[in-house]
């Protein structure tokens, strides 16, 4: 069985320098974060890329018939759930998968015995990594555009709540010291939950900076 280690600045760089390495998609591999990104001392010394180790998974020859091709056949949510699960797998994990509907997208909520932290990783890191890689093997079954947000223990949920209750304490911080706060790096999904729990804040206001994956929020005095 064919595997590779890939590294990048991301772990969804390191995933797609992987899969470029092996031109297959991101359904034909098992995933497993070995490394997570490092900025290091002072974002120079002793930083540290991603490293993923990407296994290619047999294709398994099936017979076709002359009316129906075999991606038509196979169901995208299905091939999806069956991804997740082997991933989960290979992490020692043994999971279910509940399918909920939100104003993001359809939910698939992880649950099962075992540490699902490691399905989480630092802040959801590894988690939107693996959503990344998810939404890719959904919509290469689909005819149609899928959005799926990827959840664990209620994580997302938490994490909301977290940023939110940050948000209104940085922006007390602002008005107190009448100095602007540059958070920390952070994904384009959990920018939007800082700029939108702020944006009809009588005297603060938000903007992002940078450029991706180190886009940052300011809040700042109007």
């Amino acid at each position: 069985m064919k595997k590779i280690v890939a590294s990048g600045k991301t772990i969804e760089d390191a995933v797609q320098n992987g899969l470029t390495e092996l031109q297959v998609s991101a359904d034909r591999v098992n995933v497993t974060v070995l490394e997570k990104p490092s900025k290091g001392l002072f974002g120079l010394i002793g930083a540290r890329a991603a490293k993923v180790e990407l296994v290619l998974v047999p294709v398994v020859e099936q017979v076709k018939t002359p009316s129906v091709s075999a991606a038509a056949a196979k169901d995208p949510l299905l091939e999806t759930e069956r991804f997740i699960t082997e991933v989960a797998r290979t992490m020692g994990l043994d999971i279910t998968i509940a399918r909920n509907d939100s104003k993001d997208g359809l939910t698939l909520a992880l649950s099962g015995s075992g540490d699902l932290g490691m399905l989480i990783g630092r802040r959801g890191q590894t988690l939107d990594a693996l959503q990344y890689l998810v939404n890719i093997v959904a919509n290469r079954y689909s005819n149609s555009h899928l959005r799926i947000v990827l959840d664990a223990e209620d994580f997302r949920e938490r994490r909301r709540k977290t940023l939110e209750d940050l948000s209104d304490r940085l922006a007390g911080h602002v008005i107190r010291t009448r100095k602007e706060v540059v958070l920390e790096p952070m994904s384009p999904h959990e920018r939007k939950i800082i700029h939108s729990q702020l944006q009809n804040h009588a005297k603060v206001k938000t903007f992002s900076k940078g450029d991706e994956p180190n886009r940052r929020v300011v809040i700042t005095l109007k």
